[in-house]
């Protein structure tokens, strides 16, 4: 007869999970919280939390739990843009910069090691055998125990071409043996990223991090302690690979966004404070071919949108306050709530008169770029947005602002560039995610369009009321979903 745990009990096994293993779980995964629960704790549910909670920490029933609470599926060559700006631009530039010396390198949540054989694959095709020392590191004993035996299946190996297959492994039976020499090259250990190491986070230990895929499992509190670890282990001018669906925005100022290759990735900064590079627009995800007319019957929508943004008023300025007092902190969404009730006809100098010290917060800076370029005082718009992300180049609304000057200049890759970037500063981002979508139908890539405005039509029905004010021109959230159903229409898809 098997044991229900009680709702108190899964919700204690999720805290000792995020206190011990650094793994974070929300509420549409307490059944599977309470599998793993009765599985691991048995008859005494109660005997078994309280070991967990135990101190000293019972570290291998910790390693044993990871084994059922982590995703494992990984193949060679995952994500193989990251691969190919770890292989062009991170080593060249680390093993410079180290005078030639072995390229340290660091696979944080390695799982069964195709990620860190990958990676000595790459520096070996890329500058020769001996230029990388490769760390690699999981929680998870039985993934470990695979990486070390480096015998793969062929569907491990799908993403591996013929001749490369032919260079690195040796066929045993229904598997694939790696190459000894790439396999000497890794070594692998067990550690907790969620735990202070002193030994694993030695300042300036690595110079290139891959950490993909594990800090989305993080408490906010968990990843930002772990990004911190991170930082202080990498050396400056380092590199740091995150998951696509990862983002340093929140966690951390200590790096450089940067984008080749169709993928980004973070650079370390050389020193604190460090300001961002000047902004150089790089080549967009996919060529594609040429423009896609708009439909021969809709409304050129984003010369509607800027119209109708020029209703919007700009900042109010601080209610005064008693002499001596600092003014207080202007709230910006009323003022732009209002705006959409009223015919405003804002000009870029009523964007100058917020007093000090708001005038130069990034709080109010990014609105009064938003009304500048609505205004068609694109340079100065620009000139702002530059100016926050050299203080906070992870700030997303500062490259939408960019994206959308960029795209009313007339530079499509580059207003595309910078409304990828804010996507990937801001997953959630509903009119950075459509605007995507509405470029890339435009530059022929309908697949990538197919998917960004299917995603952004779900963002777009939860998207914050604050934002959509700020940055939705002036239009409703209904207006903005009919919209993207346009634009999926003008794809095929039906809804």
């Amino acid at each position: 007869m098997s044991i229900e745990p009680s709702p108190s009990q899964v919700a204690q096994f999720r805290e000792l999970i995020a206190d011990r293993l650094g793994l974070q779980f929300d509420e549409s995964k307490l059944g599977n919280l309470a599998r793993v629960l009765v599985r691991h704790g048995g008859r005494d549910l109660a005997g078994y939390l309280a070991m967990l909670a135990a101190e000293p920490r019972p570290f291998e029933v910790l390693h044993r739990l990871a084994v059922d609470l982590t995703i494992t599926e990984t193949y060679f060559y995952r994500n193989n843009e990251q691969i190919q700006a770890f292989a062009e631009v991170a080593m060249p530039a680390c093993l410079q910069a180290r005078g030639g010396l072995p390229v340290r390198v660091l696979s944080a949540g390695c799982a069964s090691g195709e990620e860190p054989y990958t990676l000595a694959i790459a520096a070996r095709e890329a500058v020769g055998a001996g230029s990388a020392q490769i760390r690699a590191i999981d929680a998870n004993p039985a993934m470990l125990a695979k990486a070390e035996a480096a015998r793969y299946s062929a569907w491990s190996l799908r993403e591996v071409n013929p001749a490369m297959r032919e260079r690195w492994f040796v066929r045993d039976g229904a598997f694939y043996a790696l190459n000894e020499g790439v396999r000497r090259s890794v070594r692998f250990e067990r550690r907790n990223l969620a735990r202070e190491d002193g030994e694993l986070w030695a300042p300036g230990s690595y110079d290139i991090v891959f950490c993909r895929n594990v800090l989305m499992y993080f408490r906010p509190d968990q990843a930002q302690a772990a990004v911190a670890r991170i930082a202080g282990a990498i050396s400056p001018g380092g590199y740091l690979f995150l998951g696509h669906a990862e983002t340093l925005r929140g966690l951390s100022n200590d790096f450089h966004l940067c984008h080749t290759h169709a993928t980004f990735y973070y650079r370390r900064k050389l020193h604190v404070g460090e300001l961002a590079p000047p902004a150089r627009p790089g080549p967009p995800a996919s060529t594609g071919g040429p423009f896609l007319p708009l439909l021969p019957d809709e409304p050129a929508w984003g010369d509607v949108i800027a119209r109708a943004a020029r209703r919007i008023d700009t900042l109010a300025v601080a209610a005064p306050t008693a002499a001596g007092d600092p003014p207080a902190q202007p709230d910006l969404r009323h003022p732009l709530s209002c705006a959409r009730k009223e015919p405003f006809e804002p000009g870029p100098g009523q964007a100058g008169t917020l007093p000090q010290p708001h005038a130069d917060d990034p709080d109010v800076l990014l609105p009064k770029a938003v009304s500048l370029s609505q205004s068609g005082a694109l340079a100065a718009a620009q000139d702002i947005c530059h100016a926050l992300l050299a203080r906070d180049e992870l700030n997303a609304g500062a490259h939408y602002v960019l994206a959308l000057c960029c795209e009313e200049g007339g530079d499509n890759p580059a207003a595309l560039l910078h409304y990828r970037s804010a996507v990937h500063l801001d997953p959630g981002f509903a009119l950075a995610r459509l605007h995507v979508g509405v470029l890339e139908r435009r530059m022929a890539e309908l697949e990538a369009a197919r998917r960004d405005l299917a995603q952004a039509l779900i963002l777009l029905q939860h998207e914050d009321p604050s934002r959509l004010s700020l940055f939705g021109g002036g239009f409703p959230r209904s207006a903005l979903v009919d919209l993207c159903r346009v634009e999926l229409a003008a794809l095929g898809v039906s809804l």
